[in-house]
This record gives C-alpha cells, structure tokens and sequence, in this order.
C-alpha cells in the first residue's frame, strides 16, 4: 500500500500537470495554449542550457575542466534558493487550495512537505538543464569513466534539495513573523524584499573577499574562486568531490544531509503549519470603524484602486511586481555618490566605455528594473475562476484592459523619472537630454504596459490552482520577457557604440519614435483582442 505522502504527491501532480491536460483535454484552443506553453518553457531551457555550454567551454579550452563540477553545483545551489525564496509564499503558505487539503486525513508536516516536493518538481526542468549541459562538455574534456555519469545524475537531483530548505525555513520564519501583523501582506512583502536584497549585497561582499588578496597583485583565478566557493558551500564541495573523485563518503554526506535536514525542516514546520496559513487567510478589521461617505471615482479608476488591493493582498503578486521598483530607487539613491567614470573603468577593464558614451543607454538601463516585469502580462489570469463575475459587470473590455494599463503605468512610471532624474545628473547631461530620457523612458513604460497586456490577453490561463503559476510561470510572462529583454540588450549595447560617434540626443529621438510607434500597434491590438 502506497504511503498517504506519496499518494497526496502524486495526486497534486497528475492535476496539474500539463501532459496530463493534453493527454485528455477537449479543447482545441486550449491545448493549443497549453502547447504554446510547453515550447515557450523549452526555448527558456534551451538558452540556459547552450548558456552554460559556452560558458563551460570557455573553462574547457582555459584548461579549467577540473572546475566544471563545482560550477554546476553553485549554479543549481543559487537557482533552488532564489527559486524558492519567491514560491514559499505561493506553494507553501496562504495556497489556494489549503482548506481543502487541511480537510483531508493527512498531517500538517505531510501537507508541508508534499508541497515542498511538489515546488520541487516545478523547478526541476531549470536544475536538469544545467546539470545535463555541464556534464555534456565535462564529458567531452575530462573523458571520465562510465560511472561517473550515473554519480552525476542522481547527485545533480539532490543538489537542491538543501538550498531549497534554507530558503523554506527563510520564508516560513517570514511567514510567522508577517502573520502577526495587521498589514500581513506587506509585511511579508518587505521581509522577503529586505532578505533578498541582503543575498544581492552579500554577493558583492563574498566576492570582493575572495578577490582581494593582499599578498597577490593579480585577481584570482575562476578555478580559485570556485574552489574557494566550495570551500563555503558543502552541497557543492561533495558534489565536485564525489564526481572528481568518486568519493563514498562525499556521496553520502550529501544524499544524507538532505534527507536529515528534510525531515528536520517538515518536523518543525509542522508545528506551526495550521497556525501561520490560517492567519496569513484571515482578515483583522478595525475596532475603531466609522462611516463615512463613499469616495466616487471613475471606471477606470476603480480599475486601478481593485489592481492596487489585488496587489496589496498577495505576497507574491507584490514581491514580483515591486521588487524592481525598489532596485530601481536604490540604484538611483546609489548612483549619487559614486564617480561614474571610474567606475565605469573599473567594471570594463580599462576600456573606452565612459560616462558621456553610457548616456544615452540610461532610459533602456532604467527600463532592466521596471520593465522585466508588467503586472498587465498575468493580471488577466489572475481573476481565475471570478472571470465570470468580470464578465457579468457592465464595463467592457476595453475598459477592463486600459485600466490594468493604467495601474502598471503608475507603478513603473514616478520610478521612471525618479531614477531618470538621479542618473541624468550622477552623469551630468544636459536638462534637454534628461527630458528627453523621460519621454523615452515613458514611451518605453506603455510599449511594456501594452505588449505585456497583448500577451496577458493571447495566452490567458484561467483554470490555475496556484497563482504562482500564473506570475511566474505562465507562458504570458515567458512571451512577454523573451523579446523584452534580448531587445533591450542589444539596444543598449548599441547605444553605447552609436554613443562613441553620435551625438546622445540623437541617439535617444531616433528611438522614440519607433519605440512609440510600437507602443501603439500594441494598445491597437488590445482594442481588437478586447472585442472578441
């Protein structure tokens, strides 16, 4: 007899699974999405996996083989923890479906536990792609024997269960903290900015430690730094070892602390399991209430204020859609007080990359932060199983759409110009070039606004168990990032060479024209997808 965890695991998976869908679903239009959805998720693999295939053949041909383990160790180690950091709040806590499962015969830590397994396997295709690519090239340059490769596979598949649980226990001691807050949702929303925010930083301090080594006047090597690395993260020195060497113990160090620590994790959890979901699912209201008159305001209006509440009430929604604006208000805080040419000279190595050659690529660097993201790219999704009720209102859709339009264009554009202003004079450009920043930087916050709502609108899945489906792994949010962010490279890859022979204003009216035409045939395609 199958135990009650496995039976409840295989449950959740067989529902949500997208071959299972295909494999029974009616519905034409809709496995046409659901097939859309799979081949959008495979190129995003397939550009992880020849990323690291060049980037481990780079290593092969510096006669660097050796380090290829511990690399694909810390790359899968660094993709389960921020991973997770993002998703407990949405698989672990405050899940849709969390009456209905606490309603079964199962206990809390089982519960817990299934549905960190279940994140788990979510993850899995981004962890497999790395480990297969790397293997493949160290393959190639190590010639290592056949034994290897089983060590590899099964070890590669452990390799994330501990980072995963650090960053598990991270969000579920945020999740008790924020339950105990009135304001649960932005409590929980600033914790987890703050923590993530803390792991960006430690980045640069860990890596100014390694490199600078006073008793060497040259940077250390990317094997050192890989061993040194390793040193400090143990998943991935077993790792290396284990496949290096062939290591038992390193094997089973490995292999066992990860089930220790699960069972660990899940024991503790438990405890708190019921407590902190039911708190995060409750709503205070205030002792001190007094009627007052109801504030009127336009359709579009109320859009927008629902948006904001929408946005207000999920952890998830909110650390997705805001985490750039604060990244982009601490990059504009930050830039003040740094000499931008050296530092400029510092980042390239000497080469002829300046301030006045940088400029005029400060709009699309400003555009990284707001525009990797638009809420209007899932926000269709998002009214689920209540679409019936947003059909129901006598608003068309139109309206509907340009008001989810609006919302992200309050959000992105004060963040727009804050950041404009602050680079425009950390660079110290001219008053009529600043301006003219913000008019493509605003042009560049509707083109995202409308293409995010075009591809929100095309592909909107409406039958999700869990909105992290919908947020961040919906193939409205993969369609919408792709083309977002290869343009917005190569654009700014070539403002910075047209910057070393072209006068930087115009460089920046020359976008804005077609940058707007675009914005337009998108909010044109909108209106038409509306009246369907």
């Amino acid at each position: 007899m199958k135990s009650k965890f496995m039976i409840l695991l295989r449950t959740l998976l067989l529902s949500t699974s997208s071959l299972n869908s295909i494999r029974f679903c009616k519905d034409k239009k809709k496995r046409g999405k659901i097939i859309g959805g799979i081949v959008g998720s495979s190129l995003l693999y397939a550009m992880l996996m020849a990323y690291c295939i060049a980037t481990c053949y780079g290593y092969g041909k510096l006669g660097l083989t050796s380090s290829m383990p511990a690399l694909c160790a810390i790359t899968i180690c660094a993709l389960a923890f921020l991973f997770t950091v993002f998703r407990t709040n949405g698989y672990l806590f405050g899940f849709k479906e969390y009456d209905m499962l606490m309603a079964l015969p199962f206990g809390a830590k089982d519960i817990a536990g299934c549905r960190f397994l279940y994140m788990y396997e979510k993850s899995m295709p981004w962890y497999v792609s790395v480990s297969f690519s790397v293997m493949i090239v160290y393959g190639v340059f190590a010639g290592p024997s056949v034994i290897v490769y089983p060590i590899w596979i099964v070890l590669s598949l452990m390799l994330p269960i501990i980072p995963m649980l650090a960053a598990a226990f991270i969000g579920f001691i945020i999740a008790k903290i924020g339950s105990g807050f009135k304001n649960k949702t932005i409590v929980q929303t600033v914790l987890s900015t703050v923590f993530v925010l803390f792991v960006i930083a430690s980045r640069f301090f860990i890596e100014d430690m390694f490199r600078n080594d006073k008793t060497e006047e040259v940077l250390l090597s990317a094997s050192e730094e890989m061993d040194r690395i390793g040193d400090i993260l143990l998943p991935a020195k077993w790792f290396a070892a284990s496949v290096v060497s062939c290591s038992i113990s390193d094997m089973l160090l490995l292999i066992g602390s990860s089930v220790i620590l699960f069972i660990i994790v899940f024991a503790l959890v438990g405890r708190s399991y019921r407590k902190i979901n039911s708190a995060l699912k409750t709503h205070t209201s205030s002792g001190k209430f007094v009627m007052t008159d109801q504030k009127k305001r336009s359709v579009i209006g109320a859009i927008v204020f629902k948006e904001f509440k929408r946005m207000t009430g999920s952890a998830v929604y909110m650390t997705n859609a805001c985490i750039g604006e604060i990244m982009c208000v601490i990059a504009g805080i930050a830039i003040l007080f740094v000499n931008v040419d050296s530092l400029l000279n510092e980042m390239t190595k000497g080469a002829p990359v300046n301030g006045r050659t940088l400029a005029p690529a400060i709009p699309l660097i400003i555009y990284i932060f707001l525009g990797m993201v638009a809420t209007t790219a899932f926000t269709p999704s998002l009214e689920g199983k209540n679409y019936w009720i947003v059909q129901s209102l006598p608003i068309s859709k139109r309206t509907l759409y340009l008001g989810k339009i609006l919302f992200n264009l309050c959000l992105t554009v004060p963040f727009m110009i804050f950041s404009t202003i602050t680079f425009s004079i950390a660079f110290k450009v001219s008053f009529v070039s600043m301006i003219l920043y913000i008019v493509f930087g605003m042009s560049l916050c509707i083109f995202s606004s409308c293409w995010g709502c075009v591809c929100g609108i095309k592909h909107m899945k409406l039958d999700w168990e869990n909105e992290v489906e919908v947020i961040k792994q919906s193939a409205a949010v993969a369609i919408y990032l792709l083309p977002n962010m290869f343009a917005c490279m190569a654009l700014i890859v070539l403002d910075v060479a047209l910057g070393m022979r072209m006068n930087g204003n115009l460089i920046i009216a020359i976008q804005i024209l077609p940058v707007s035409a675009l914005s337009a045939l998108c909010y044109l395609r909108v209106v038409s997808l509306s009246r369907k």
